[in-house]
């Protein structure tokens, strides 16, 4: 009996032909084998954290789930951690922190697994640093024919390179090698700050130390600014207290309810804005780097974000306000606006130059279609790319010219799934 499936935003469903739990690459590759042959489809799914249809499917779908485990950890400096894809990033850390290691970066969300978060470059902020696919030097892929390849700095670089953000097009990535570093603490410093101080001398801001953030709740004048730098202090966390009424009654309870006030009564959403941003605490506490980079989230939102030239970053932040004046319906969440370092991935929404990142994102069940197109007309002037996991209405014709190695990833593509196996509705449409 054929189930319907969904994303964690629920904004997008699918019904496969079928749903597969494999526990090894033997398995995978048999039920890509099959699957080939008889001309059907195949994709995985694990988070659900894309908002797009990247991971539907009306053919089979595979969850990595049962393939979540560290295969070894060696390499350079012992610092070479091989894992199986499925598993999740939360997971993931703390098995790294119980062998003394740590990812350099992270997003705020840890709910995906290690496969789906490379393949979109999930990324999160910081001027050295690039995405999470940038720490990847070994993988092993499931080919469109059910041929497994394997490829590492010295072994089929090029493969390695071009498949580290690959959106699922080129195979089912079943291990990958990921080249950590020693576990370290953060302090982490969160104020309220005036947007136009902050955009006043951006690039100072951004670089001002290891990874700088901050949200800016449309409606309010002022913003909630993170400020994490690398320690060797031990940790002073919050007490388990001060975290519940920050992290989950402050961010997903209250926040949640008043974003079910602004959905029932649209005109409130304004002051909906400035109550979150004075609701919003200060906060000085030094923890391992995941506990500070990653928050739970528990209030349902759909997202877009671009990458734009950082220099870019202010001037398209002051005609992202002068849009939202005229929206019919506000946004009830705020804008996030991150860094990343450039790197050399095809595909990678950062390749080829540094990054300035901004995110809008609406709550479920409002209306966000004007406010993202909108927001989407101004990202095309800068040359914006969008983050391949979170929506946005471009197609193949309108992303080609914006990566200077299109052709190399189509190329791959060509050879490891000629036939397109793992095609659906979202590759073709920003694929080709």
């Amino acid at each position: 009996m054929a189930v319907s499936t969904k994303n964690w935003a629920g904004n997008q469903r699918c019904v496969p032909t079928a749903v597969h739990e494999p526990t090894t690459t033997d398995e995978v590759a048999a039920i890509v084998r099959r699957a080939a042959e008889a001309g059907e489809r195949v994709k995985v799914i694990a988070g659900g954290h894309s908002f797009t249809d990247t991971a539907m499917t009306d053919g089979h779908l595979l969850s990595l789930d049962a393939m979540k485990r560290i295969i070894d950890v060696g390499g350079r400096d012992g610092l070479d951690v091989r894992v199986q894809a499925g598993i999740r990033l939360h997971d993931l850390n703390q098995q790294l922190t119980d062998r003394g290691l740590a990812l350099p970066n992270l997003g705020d969300i840890d709910r995906q697994s290690i496969a789906g978060a490379t393949a979109t470059a999930t990324h999160g902020t910081g001027a050295g640093l690039g995405n999470i696919s940038t720490r990847i030097v070994g993988m092993e892929i499931v080919t469109g024919d059910g041929s497994v390849r394997r490829c590492t700095e010295t072994d089929d670089p090029e493969l390695l390179r071009v498949a580290r953000v690959s959106l699922g097009a080129l195979g089912i990535v079943t291990e990958v090698t990921l080249r950590c570093v020693p576990a370290f603490n953060l302090h982490a410093v969160e104020t309220i700050e005036p947007l136009v101080d902050l955009l006043a001398d951006f690039r100072t801001l951004m670089h001002s130390t290891d990874h700088v953030e901050f949200y800016w709740m449309p409606g309010s004048r002022r913003c909630q600014v993170k400020r994490n730098t690398r320690t060797e202090l031990p940790a002073e966390p919050q007490s388990k207290a001060a975290y519940i009424r920050d992290k989950w009654i402050g961010e997903n309870l209250a926040f949640g309810t008043v974003c079910r006030v602004g959905r029932r009564f649209p005109s409130l959403a304004p002051r909906v804005a400035k109550l979150v941003m004075f609701g919003a605490p200060e906060r000085d506490l030094i923890d391992r780097s995941d506990k500070i980079f990653c928050s739970p989230r528990k209030v349902r939102f759909l997202e877009m974000e671009y990458g734009v030239p950082i220099d870019a970053v202010p001037d398209a932040i002051g005609r992202i306000h002068d849009l939202i004046s005229t929206l019919p319906i506000k946004p009830m969440f705020p804008i996030e606006v991150r860094i990343s370092a450039a790197d050399d991935i095809p595909l990678s929404t950062a390749n080829g130059r540094a990054s300035g990142w901004i995110a809008v994102h609406q709550y479920v069940g409002v209306p966000h279609e004007a406010y993202f197109q909108g927001v989407e007309s101004i990202m095309n002037d800068y040359n914006g790319r969008p983050h391949w996991g979170k929506l946005h209405f471009q197609t193949a014709t309108t992303l080609a010219h914006r990566y200077p190695e299109w052709n190399t990833f189509q190329e791959w593509r060509d050879e490891l799934d000629p036939n397109r196996t793992f095609t659906n509705a979202y590759l073709e449409r920003v694929l080709g």
